[in-house]
């Protein structure tokens, strides 16, 4: 087994490998309490592994490809994932008449509460994650850094006990010394998090925070920590067994984020040398075994510009990110885990696990970049191609060409993996996965993705969590284009508005007919003008034979051209269209000052004004809730409310008008 294992792990091409034993017996029906991507991800494993798999869904997801993935599936709910893949009495009924022995939580949701591993164990089913004491302990912030300090963990300085009230985080804080970290206790994925840097904004956050955490996680309880500054957020995976071994496997470097919430990750990091590396590794596995940790999990650091590193959490689930990791070891996490359940060793020695190459991952959200480098969208994939024709592409998804994303549930559509012998590879095949994956229907983050990953300072390995509000201090606005990019953009618009204009004539008209003279022979020729964002350019386009060439370019019907992962709407016009178009009336612009629209689809939390209040510049109007994340929107002047169109509890969508002022 031990030589079986580490021809896997040495074979450098693999994205991951399975490894199967058939005579290792584990599990004959395991039902996967998640959704999306990571229950597809779940199921593929057990496939291989030969487990039959149980998909649970809400009554919008019926036919979802998880459920379409799996030997059986249970509906748990409606939409809204309190009453339904947080529906613990619903799950535990599905598992008793499907007749599962275990459970895999996947991450988010129940991955990491206690009660319900408890309420598992009680029946006899197998939860596929630690024991409910490490869960208790780590999952707990209070606790766990208290556990890290006492495993001579590096820890970050703060307030080890629970905060009260908003007076108390005030005083907390001016203890610590602004700026401060408010977060959850029993938090992640970026929610019930906030960085206040005075009185005010702590008083805030505290509010935001206490409300993410009671909706996300059932929990309301806050700490206060030292916020570090400008830092890089590395993680180490761990993998432990119920026999006291426990192995890290390496490193995720995950400085670029948003809001808290990762963007891309890769492993390894350009940042850490080896000694810095094993110190880390060495403590995480100090902590995991301190807890008597059994499964896989992640111990997040923040790292400072001296590679002086703190503790930040340990999550006791799988981490959206654990395919990097997948990548340059060649281990299958989720048999791994399974494996770990069912009471069998680790097959593997600490010197057994490699950094083979490098592996960098995306994460694909239907989010305008353009708005806070990411606020949510809605609608159904009208058209969805994965880019895995392309070599060493990975792509974990659970949608396909018709999938619905929802206000109901975390807006990602996949992680995009790409793997090579070294950093520059995986970068250049990220950079064409991104530029071949098919998205319409929805507003996505590629864009964002493909400009961050060829930002010369990424390449440079020049990172922090602050690097989008520092690259980008004014907001992302997209791909800026070089003159040969600009040409090239003209050209190809000109050239598909042209080839348009052909196929149109073969039916609706001979070409001497047309009115603008242009025929189908030899040596036609189009005078075009081409609207783009910067700029109104004359371009020719003639047809010879069946070539068509660029005779002039400079910069504008209406297309929309995605090129070098940005969108670019144009509007092509001939040159007596485009001259008779200075005529044309244009549409006014709306006064946003006056009103205020919501940015995003989601829930009406509360509104804070009636008709006749007076508000201030920057005074909160109301709050709304998009995939579990509160936002607050604000008055952009002061004035008097004329009228309120929304009211807590209604679902809104993006454009929607809330609130307008006299």
């Amino acid at each position: 087994k031990m030589l079986c294992s580490r021809r896997c792990l040495v074979t450098s091409r693999q994205l991951y490998s399975v490894v199967h034993d058939p005579n290792e017996k584990t599990f004959e029906k395991l039902l996967v309490a998640n959704r999306g991507e990571i229950a597809c991800r779940v199921i593929k494993t057990c496939k291989k592994m030969g487990i039959k798999t149980v998909a649970i869904h809400s009554d919008v997801d019926a036919n979802a490809v998880h459920v379409q993935m799996a030997d059986e599936a249970a509906c748990v709910g409606p939409a809204p994932s309190g009453q339904s893949y947080l529906n613990m009495d619903a799950i535990m009924g599905a598992i008793r008449r499907t007749g599962a022995q275990a459970v895999h939580p996947g991450y988010g949701f129940l991955s990491e509460n206690r009660e319900f591993a408890k309420r598992l164990a009680s029946e006899g089913v197998t939860f596929v994650g630690p024991d409910t004491h490490a869960i208790q302990a780590m999952g707990d912030k209070i606790e766990s850094k208290l556990l890290a300090k006492n495993a001579k963990v590096n820890t970050i300085p703060g307030f080890d006990g629970v905060v009260k009230d908003a007076d108390e985080a005030v005083r907390i804080a001016r203890e610590i010394g602004y700026p401060v970290m408010i977060k959850a206790s029993a938090g992640g994925g970026g929610k019930g998090m906030r960085i206040a840097w005075d009185d005010e904004e702590t008083r805030e956050g505290f509010r935001f925070s206490s409300q993410e955490a009671a909706s996300s996680f059932g929990d309301d309880r806050l700490l206060i920590e030292k916020f570090i500054d400008n830092p890089r957020h590395i993680e180490i995976q761990v993998l432990a067994d119920k026999h006291g071994n426990a192995l890290w496997l390496n490193e995720r470097e995950c400085s670029i984020q948003r809001r808290n919430q990762k963007v891309v990750e890769e492993a390894p990091s350009t940042f850490l040398d080896p000694e810095t590396r094993r110190a880390m590794g060495e403590q995480a596995v100090a902590l995991a075994k301190a807890v008597k940790y059994s499964s896989a999990g992640t111990v997040e650091f923040l790292v400072d510009s001296s590679k002086n590193f703190y503790f930040l959490e340990m999550n006791t689930r799988l981490q959206v990110e654990h395919p990097v990791t997948e990548c340059i070891t060649g281990l299958d996490l989720v048999q791994e885990m399974i494996r770990v359940a069912k009471g069998y060793p680790l097959r593997h020695r600490q010197t057994d696990i490699p950094i083979n190459g490098w592996a960098v991952e995306c994460r694909v959200y239907a989010e305008d970049p353009y708005k806070s480098f990411g606020l949510p969208s809605i609608g159904k994939l009208t058209q969805y191609q994965e880019p895995l024709h392309l070599p060493s592409v990975r792509v974990d998804s659970g949608i396909q060409q018709g999938s619905d994303i929802s206000i109901y549930y975390d807006p990602m559509i996949s992680k995009l993996i790409t793997y090579g012998s070294n950093r520059a590879e995986a970068l250049k095949r990220m950079e064409e996965a991104l530029d071949n994956y098919v998205i319409r229907g929805v507003t996505h983050n590629i864009s964002l993705l493909r400009e961050v990953i060829i930002h010369p300072r990424f390449v440079q390995g020049d990172i922090s969590t602050k690097f989008l509000p520092e690259v980008y201090p004014d907001g992302f606005k997209g791909h800026k284009l070089t003159d040969p990019e600009r040409r090239e953009l003209l050209a190809t618009a000109a050239s598909l508005y042209v080839a348009e204009q052909l196929r149109s004539q073969r039916f609706l008209a001979q070409p001497e007919n047309r009115r603008d003279g242009a025929g189908v022979g030899a040596g036609a020729r189009w005078e075009l003008s081409v609207n783009l964002e910067d700029g109104v350019y004359p371009v020719t386009v003639s047809k010879s034979d069946s070539t068509f060439s660029r005779l002039s370019r400079d910069a504008s019907g209406n297309l929309s051209i995605q090129f070098l992962g940005t969108v670019y709407k144009l509007q092509i016009l001939s040159q007596a269209a485009a001259e008779l178009s200075k005529y044309m009336p244009e549409k006014a612009a709306e006064d946003t000052s006056s009103i205020l629209r919501s940015p995003m689809p989601g829930t009406v939390v509360a509104v804070s004004v009636k008709p006749g209040d007076t508000v201030s510049e920057g005074q909160e109007i109301c709050v709304i809730e998009a995939m579990k994340m509160q936002n607050s929107l604000a008055a952009a002047k002061t004035g008097k409310v004329k009228a309120v169109h929304c009211r807590a509890g209604d679902t809104v969508g993006e454009g929607d008008l809330l609130v307008e002022l006299e």
